[in-house]
């Protein structure tokens, strides 16, 4: 999918071993993702962004050694979040349509948390070409995640693998064009989608 990533590049200049340098790095992080969504990457500062966060601009390159790491550590926090809203709609073990209604309304709220991140993620902020790897920990964890619905949920079926990864992309597809033309919160496009996911996995 466009935008998982396989690690952090570039790389944090340290990693936060305290709660307090934890909760710096996390507010960093969140005010980074607000001023991207909303001023896009010709806004983005890392002046902006340390004010926003409430710390010193030397705060944040204790962190980060320019932008460009953190626009990586934004994508890898809004990753892990829809990597957490499939794995949390697939733990629940409930029936098909319950199990595709919650899929979509996690993944949804996961991308509308800052409406225009997703678009300035893919189409504006450099270095997404260093995490368009197939093969990273992410991509394996979030197609494993769709492998074990179809299991769940077509359990007869040959090639689980091959049914997640073509369920994932036309999931992702859906949500990836929905955000960049800002209609992501649309009933009929989250209607559209759930109905999609019942009919692939229900098999008819």
């Amino acid at each position: 999918m466009s935008t998982r990533i396989a690690k952090r590049q570039p790389s944090m200049r340290k990693e936060p071993r305290q709660a307090r340098s934890r909760a710096t790095v996390d507010a960093i992080i969140e005010a980074g993702a607000r001023i991207l969504s909303e001023q896009g990457w010709a806004g983005f500062t890392t002046n902006k962004v340390a004010e926003a966060a409430g710390v010193s601009v030397g705060s944040l390159y204790q962190y980060f050694p320019d932008k460009v790491s953190l626009v990586g550590a934004i994508r890898r926090h809004h990753l892990d979040d829809s990597l957490a809203a499939v794995g949390a709609a697939l733990a629940k073990r409930q029936p098909l349509a319950d199990f595709a209604e919650m899929l979509v309304a996690n993944i949804v709220e996961a991308h509308s948390v800052h409406p225009g991140l997703h678009r300035v993620l893919l189409d504006e902020a450099p270095g997404l070409e260093a995490y368009r790897n197939q093969n990273s920990l992410i991509e394996r964890q979030y197609l494993a995640f769709y492998t074990e619905a179809v299991a769940a949920y077509r359990p007869h079926d040959k090639a689980p693998a091959v049914v997640g990864l073509v369920l994932s992309d036309a999931i992702d597809g859906v949500i990836h064009n929905a955000a960049r033309r800002g209609t992501l919160r649309e009933p009929q496009i989250r209607d559209e989608l759930v109905r999609m996911i019942r009919l692939y996995l229900g098999g008819g």
